[in-house]
């Protein structure tokens, strides 16, 4: 059997760190260090895309010989790109804007091998419902969970599940940050399939 290639993941994010250990590969997290701004024109898909891309690549130009997973999530209301809200301010305007709202949240991942000129990635697109918030749900909310490093200022894993009305998705880990089903599948492409190389529990 070959030796499989080390994994990294090109983020430093919690939550993508606690998803990928689930496949229970081992692997390194390293920070792409990427501009995430959009550029003019560009639309929340591809702008998650883009970006998911360009962790990948970032960290495989500096470890050719590894595979590397990028991943990115924007949400999208009306076509309008939400990043994180960074405080307490910003993350009160988002789910006032979202409340009694349909938000798409975009969720990429692209998985990178330099050394075989392996590079593909993958979105995943969930429609979340949001109900008609009080500004004192949005308050008591924002105060317990404190979300201001997630995009639409709300985890659905945790406290923010009572913020919906209903999440439409063919992936379940898609909305909290990496889709894993279609993580798997890349993964198996770049020859490192999850199944079979997983650590025993």
């Amino acid at each position: 059997m070959n030796c499989m290639p080390p994994l990294i993941l090109a983020s430093t994010s919690r939550y993508r760190q606690e998803l990928l250990s689930r496949l229970r590969l081992p692997f390194e997290v390293m920070a792409p260090k990427v501009d995430e701004a959009a550029r003019p024109g560009e639309n929340p898909p591809a702008l998650a895309q883009r970006l998911a891309l360009a962790k990948a690549r970032a960290v495989a130009e500096r470890r050719p010989e590894a595979v590397v997973i990028g991943s990115d999530q924007v949400a999208d209301l009306a076509g309008q790109a939400l990043g994180k809200p960074g405080t307490h301010e910003r993350a009160v305007q988002q789910l006032r804007r979202m409340r009694g709202h349909q938000v798409l949240f975009h969720t990429a991942v692209a998985v990178v091998h330099a050394e075989r000129a392996f590079e593909q990635a993958a979105l995943c697109s969930v429609r979340v419902s949001f109900r008609d918030l009080g500004d004192d749900e949005i308050e008591h909310y924002l105060r317990a969970e404190q979300p201001y490093d997630c995009a639409g200022s709300a985890k659905c894993e945790t406290l923010g599940i009572a913020l919906l009305r209903a999440i439409d998705s063919d992936d379940p880990t898609a909305l909290i940050g990496l889709l894993l089903i279609r993580t798997s599948e890349l993964l198996r492409r770049a020859g490192v399939d999850p199944l079979r190389r997983a650590r025993s529990a």
